[in-house]
């Protein structure tokens, strides 16, 4: 399969599953409630995605690399929050 459409692929998955967080983002930061939100999902998902971009940078994929990166931003932010506002 050629490069360019499976890093195309790649990026629409990147993209797709790193927005899925701002919608939970944006209500945190407009209510400043973080009751229902778990802390230890988030500490877990937040290790997982690094380990994701080590692995991404170890094979050097930018679509791997660009998702955990804007994920870890994200989610680091989610438990910032939940840590300021518990």
């Amino acid at each position: 399969m050629n490069t360019t459409i499976i890093d195309i692929l790649g990026f629409i998955a990147a993209i797709l599953t790193t927005c899925g967080f701002i919608p939970q983002l944006v209500k945190i930061i407009k209510t400043k409630s973080v009751n229902d939100i778990s802390f230890e999902m988030f500490a877990m998902f937040l290790a997982g995605v690094t380990c994701w971009l080590i692995y991404g940078i170890l094979i050097k994929s930018p679509p791997v690399i660009i998702a955990n990166f804007a994920s870890i931003l994200m989610n680091g932010t989610i438990i910032g929050y939940k840590l300021k506002y518990r």
